[in-house]
């Protein structure tokens, strides 16, 4: 990160000339970007941004104007050729016009040739009956294509004022955004990141113009255990604070979580669900009738709810076409099925709430500024004999009991009528809830250098989560996945599973294999590491944007007797030691011992935190370092 950090500022004193340089319009391209073969600050890079700006300017309403061109390097990049622009279709909030987009590239006699999209193929696409998006793809695109679009976003009031990414998973060689407000309006714009954005203001004839440029913005590429990639983009975030205008009371348009909530339990795709009367079926009451445990009934309309209702996978915290008719259909969106879930668990007589989140994907809350557009899911939250449980019914492999991982660690916000003081935030975290791994191996190795033996892999809380889903895929997605990664030329004989259908135990994995272990000279040598799905570091880069997000905290522990044939004997086994992280967070122990022919080793490893700042990361890749290589440490024997 030091290096790009220092490319930037060593950038910054171009980067005021260069805003100042118009941008090509639409279609005058020059040669040298179509003859471009890669980018210079970025090498590997499938693509590049070459410019990308965007203004919105307000008068009687917004108009948001954006001019975008990327350059496709490699194959790898033509799939920046699909475009998705979405908006606020309803009730005419936002429409997208003046939609102009083509591709551009050599032909064999060096001469520009220019594609245009066609008005046939830009596709306006319903999401729901509030969003819609513009969909379209360019023709003719192959390595070395230019891609350009532009287009208006003609909106009501202030919804074409959206954040601004300057950063994106692919190097950007420019962007720019700008603010065009009459001076009367008081409008914030925040920029979020760690490298230098150049901002400029002027007034000019009664109106505020904010200017953010950046230049040579680097890739934020996948990270290992990013939470979401979103977060950690360079951007700015424009929020509209107030009206002031001369003779008239200030007028502020911050809004409160208080008026959120009070809104939301007077909408109609919303509040009102939460009173539709749902007929429970014959099946659930016959479940329910004996159950007078609290708990109990919790878990029965849980499990009857996300076995009979089908996910269409749209996200979202609106019943669209309401609970009922969802209920009927036996399918919906996330809204309409957690909204059932709840209004079901209020008629057991169960203290349930509607909680607003923001999934992994969908990133962080911005608890500071108040808005129901920032959540993306509703679950049902719960509450019995002091002890908070969190449910969603769209996920079939979730229990009651367990906080669904990808809302771990984040903040919900409980809904209720105001009147009640039954809302608020509420943390989703529940220390007890670990990924928990336990391996136990017996092996053997024999006189031609085979080990076989037999392992048991117990996968407990979300350990079991992340790993019934890879097994639902198949087994041999589930042994590439979990019991092959670092590639250690095992062969799984046989594989066997217990709990594979009751979520509430853990799934237990028994495994049958064998391995050609290492040779060198007369020494033999073998890894006791296997199945603990910590085979590979994923740490190596040198440079990270993003924050470590493991979601919860972990518990690994691998215990296995491996044996060796009587006319061999170990030579000297690695130490036994513990290593803790410098606070105290990551703790590491090995424990072995060899007795005759049989070796002993026993190693754990725990995490007390699920979070690390992107600051430490080289404190924190140091210590992966050393771990992973404690952890693949050989064991060695040969013969007496």
């Amino acid at each position: 990160m030091k290096s790009t950090l220092l490319f930037s500022f060593l950038s910054f004193s171009l980067l005021t000339a260069f805003a100042q340089k118009e941008i090509p319009s639409f279609g005058k391209v020059d040669k040298a970007d179509l003859e471009m073969k890669d980018c210079d600050f970025d090498k590997a890079a499938e693509a590049v941004v070459l410019f990308d700006v965007g203004e919105v300017y307000y008068s009687s309403g917004s108009v948001f104007n954006r001019h975008v061109r990327i350059k496709v390097l490699t194959n790898k990049g033509l799939d920046r050729a699909n475009i998705h622009i979405r908006y606020r279709s309803e009730k005419g909030l936002e429409d997208i016009r003046n939609l102009s987009a083509q591709t551009i590239n050599i032909d064999a006699s060096g001469n520009t040739t220019f594609t245009k999209v066609e008005k046939d193929a830009i596709f306006h696409k319903k999401i729901n009956k509030r969003y819609s998006e513009v969909i379209f793809t360019f023709p003719q695109v192959k390595a070395g294509s230019i891609i350009e679009y532009k287009y208006k976003d003609d909106a009501q009031g202030f919804y074409a004022v959206h954040n601004w990414y300057f950063q994106k998973s692919i190097p950007v060689k420019f962007s720019r955004y700008t603010l065009d407000f009459p001076v009367e309006l008081i409008v914030t714009a925040i920029p979020k990141g760690g490298l230098p954005v150049d901002i400029k203001q002027t007034e000019k004839l009664s109106r505020n113009i904010k200017t953010f440029t950046m230049n040579n913005v680097p890739a934020l590429r996948d990270e290992a255990f990013i939470s979401c990639e979103e977060d950690y983009l360079q951007q700015v975030t424009p929020l509209l604070v107030a009206a002031d205008y001369a003779g008239v009371p200030r007028r502020s348009f911050l809004r409160t979580w208080p008026g959120i909530i009070k809104e939301l339990m007077e909408d109609e795709d919303f509040g009102l669900q939460l009173k539709k009367n749902i007929p429970r079926t014959s099946e659930l009451d016959a479940f329910l009738s004996p159950v007078k445990d609290p708990y109990q009934k919790m878990v029965i309309i849980h499990d009857y709810v996300r076995k009979n209702m089908q996910w269409d996978e749209t996200y979202g915290i609106w019943a669209m076409d309401g609970v009922k008719s969802a209920w009927k259909d036996k399918k919906g969106t996330a809204g309409e099925i957690n909204l059932i879930l709840v209004n079901l668990l209020k008629d057991a007589d169960l203290d349930a709430h509607p909680v607003l989140v923001s999934t992994r994907d969908n990133g962080k809350i911005n608890t500071a500024v108040a808005g129901y557009d920032q959540f993306d899911k509703v679950m049902a939250y719960v509450q019995i004999n002091g002890k908070d449980y969190v449910l969603d019914a769209t996920d079939k492999y979730t229990p009651a009991n367990l906080i669904p991982y990808g809302v771990v660690s984040s903040e919900g916000l409980v809904i209720e009528k105001i009147n009640t003081y039954e809302w608020g935030w509420k943390t989703l975290w529940n220390k007890e809830q670990f990924f928990n791994n336990i391996t136990i191996i017996e092996a053997a190795v024999d006189d031609k250098g085979v080990m076989k033996g037999s392992a048991a892999v117990t996968s407990q809380e979300y350990s079991r989560q992340s790993r019934i889903r890879k097994l639902k895929e198949g087994k041999e997605q589930f042994i590439e996945a979990w019991l092959n990664q670092n590639k250690q030329n095992i062969q799984i004989d046989s594989l066997g599973f217990e709990n594979e259908a009751t979520d509430s135990l853990p799934l237990i994995q028994h495994i049958n294999f064998s391995q050609k272990i290492n040779s060198s000279g007369d020494y033999n040598y073998f890894s006791a590491n296997l199945f603990s799905g910590l085979d590979k570091n994923p740490f190596i880069a040198d440079e990270r944007f993003s924050d470590i997000f493991f979601g919860a905290n972990q518990r690994y522990t691998v215990t296995g007797n491996f044996s060796i044939p009587d006319n061999y004997r170990f030579d000297e086994l690695p130490k036994n030691l513990k290593m803790i992280m410098p606070d105290t967070s990551i703790v590491f122990s090995r424990i072995a011992s060899a007795e005759d022919n049989i070796l002993s080793v026993r190693i754990t490893l725990e995490f007390k935190k699920p979070f690390y700042f992107y600051e430490d990361y080289s404190y924190f890749q140091e210590f992966y370092k050393k771990l992973f290589s404690l952890l693949n440490e050989q064991f060695v024997f040969k013969k007496k």
